[in-house]
């Protein structure tokens, strides 16, 4: 336990290292966008990031900001005043804007389809606002109706029809002319997105040599706007999913292969779905040493609360956060500095954040409502179901970002906004616990219980983390019937009183080791196969995942007849039972694929089917008699070539 005057003497010394780093730091505080060039109190702890430029990209996605306004959103300075959002965001070291475009976001009545309803009337807004503020601004290009993402990318009204070359030409117009607009307005467009998360085609293209050309149409456009207005564009592409490093690397592959015209490499990166730190470094760096691009992060985001401010519920709640980080200011802020060092560390020209004043416009459903289908200030109108009815169709609402905005539910900026401008000096803080680790222990049916005697405290300042001694509730555990399954809270307390909290899980217990493969160790599975090729892996990809980043995933151009196993020892003898979760498509019914488990020498199976993506099937094979504690259980597939599927979360239990 850190003793108080130890406490004292760390913050003491991180004042003084701060303050010695500074004296190298250099720059200038000529415009407010430039990143201080001195260390400050604050009551968030940033610490330095040395080297950092102040030409580093420290953007903000500002897309939803005019209909925030038009649905009643007021935004505050530092000084709890009335202020221009755009002033409060360069205040706080913000210099370059990211602007969504959609090429007509309105049904044939004129209504929006929400989600800021960016037509190019809209950027232009926008963007004099952010230029008026001393902001670069960049033109994030949908080339769709409405949103565009891996999971879509639809093709424009006035482009539905049409093939790919005619396509192309009014890409090349409607580009051309937006840009324009957009210059003639007095914005200063200084960088173009040609396409959004563009993983798996561009508006309604999925074959790479039509999606390529499309968005060569884009760059011709963009260059020619540059050559005309002698002034530097820079021209992006823009991809997500960069955990599946491999899938990336062949992206850029088929972009050099059909010499795809572009300068930057952006990637979306949200730490809480797209892997670590390292692998983005590698990414990025990659990307400049192999193709000679340079890179950027497009978006990425974190929480700074728990809690939904419009019920509309919110996209990421703080289970899902990566560890060491929670849903606090300060750790919203550390997030955003780490995110930072990495691009920087990794050569990259900067970061956008997504979003950062996406709040609620109320906090009463009905009327938020009725504010959403007017202005277009939820995520999607009800408008929108004509054109995408799978998906906003059925689920268009409010805002599930606000919990990731950097300014409060009422329009106050919060601490963490000013992370921008702190990057090149950091800030010196009082240290304090920023949140305690709450841990989650699991309790076979029938045990007895064993809670933690230490948890992790995280502080502001991470370098003084540690573990604490822990005092648990002794009347809440002996009230805990550990006969049935169940869920509990148990409250507890540090020995300087501070309240902390553990989640007991009574269940039944998983004796498959590294079931769901997070583990980087696989030792403890056999994969066995027949072919010249293991048509297997496995693959780190959240979404093909059931739970975790992890997968045991196929494919392969050829028949594929392949099997995985794992032998358990020093099992309690008794009855038990096993289950897998699968997904998968593009398998023929004459495929066979089962489960299996053996003990004592006997084989049980059950059988299972492909149902599609993300349509998870669960064989089981239940009251399975183990008597020597052994057992081996595993999965068999023989299908088509280029079947595919992943599978995950193997369990098994004693069930009695």
């Amino acid at each position: 336990m850190i003793k108080k005057n130890f406490k004292k003497l760390v913050a003491i010394s991180t004042v003084a290292v701060l303050a010695l780093s500074c004296t190298a730091c250099g720059g200038s505080s000529s415009t407010r966008t430039q990143m201080l060039d001195k260390t400050v109190k604050s009551s968030i702890y940033v610490e330095p990031i040395e080297g950092i430029s102040d030409d580093f990209i420290r953007g903000m996605d500002v897309s939803s900001i005019l209909v925030e306004e038009k649905s009643g959103v007021k935004y505050y300075d530092e000084n709890g005043k009335e202020a221009d959002v755009f002033t409060v965001m360069a205040d706080a070291g913000v210099n370059y804007a990211r602007i969504r475009v959609w090429n007509d976001p309105y049904d044939e009545n004129g209504n929006g389809y929400g989600g800021g309803n960016n037509d190019v009337a809209t950027a232009i807004e926008l963007g004099k606002r952010a230029t008026d503020n001393g902001m670069k601004v960049c033109i994030d290009f949908h080339y769709s109706d409405f949103w565009a993402d891996p999971a879509k990318q639809m093709v424009p009204k006035a482009w539905e029809g049409m093939g790919v070359s005619e396509k192309s030409d009014a890409l090349y117009k409607f580009t051309k002319d937006s840009l324009n607009q957009l210059l003639d307005a007095g914005v200063d467009v200084s960088m173009v997105q040609i396409g959004n998360e563009t993983n798996n085609g561009m508006s309604g293209e999925k074959i790479i040599a039509n999606v390529t050309q499309l968005m060569n149409a884009g760059s011709k456009a963009v260059r020619e706007i540059s050559t005309e207005r002698e002034k530097d564009i820079q021209i992006a592409v823009h991809y997500t999913n960069i955990s599946d490093a491999d899938n990336i690397s062949k992206l850029l592959y088929k972009l050099a292969s059909f010499q795809v015209d572009y300068d930057i490499f952006a990637v979306s990166y949200y730490p809480y779905w797209h892997g670590s730190f390292e692998n983005l470094k590698s990414v990025l760096t990659m990307v400049q040493e192999k193709y000679g691009k340079k890179t950027m992060i497009a978006e990425t985001a974190s929480l700074y609360t728990p809690e939904d401010g419009d019920c509309n519920g919110n996209s990421v709640d703080v289970t899902q956060l990566t560890d060491g980080y929670s849903a606090t200011i300060q750790s919203q802020a550390t997030t955003v500095r780490d995110v930072c060092a990495a691009a920087h560390e990794a050569g990259a020209l900067g970061v956008f954040y997504w979003e950062g004043a996406w709040i609620p416009v109320g906090n009463e459903w009905e009327s938020n409502s009725k504010l959403w289908e007017t202005y277009g200030s939820g995520w999607a109108s009800s408008y929108a179901a004509g054109y995408d009815p799978d998906d906003a169709g059925q689920y268009y609402g409010g805002c599930s970002w606000d919990n990731q905005a950097m300014f409060d539910f009422s329009g106050h900026p919060l601490e963490s906004l000013n992370v921008f401008k702190y990057l090149k000096c950091g800030t010196t803080a009082d240290l304090a616990v920023d949140f305690t680790v709450q841990p989650t222990v699991t309790c076979n049916v029938g045990a007895d219980i064993t809670l933690p005697e230490k948890i992790e405290v995280v502080y502001n300042d991470r370098k003084a983390n540690t573990e604490e001694s822990v005092t648990w509730n002794a009347d809440e555990i002996a009230a805990i019937d550990t006969s049935i399954e169940g869920k509990y809270e148990i409250n507890g307390s540090l020995a300087d009183g501070t309240a902390v909290k553990c989640t007991l899980k009574v269940e039944l217990l998983n004796y498959v080791l590294n079931p769901s493969f997070e583990e980087a160790d696989t030792s403890m599975w056999n994969v066995t196969y027949n072919g010249a090729k293991n048509p297997t892996d496995f693959q780190e990809k959240g979404p093909d995942a059931l739970t975790g980043n992890v997968s045991f995933h196929f494919w392969d151009e050829s028949n594929m007849d392949f099997a995985i196993e794992q032998t358990i020892t020093g099992l309690e003898s008794g009855t038990y039972k096993y289950t897998a979760y699968f997904q998968g498509g593009d398998i023929n019914e004459s495929a066979e694929m089962e489960i299996y488990i053996i003990s004592n020498g006997t084989e049980y199976t059950a059988p299972f089917t492909a149902q599609g993506y993300a349509n998870w099937q669960d064989p089981t094979i239940s009251d399975v008699e183990v008597t020597d504690g052994t057992v081996t259980i595993g999965a068999r597939i023989k299908c088509n070539a280029k079947g595919w599927g992943t599978m995950d979360d193997f369990t098994l239990n004693l069930i009695k």
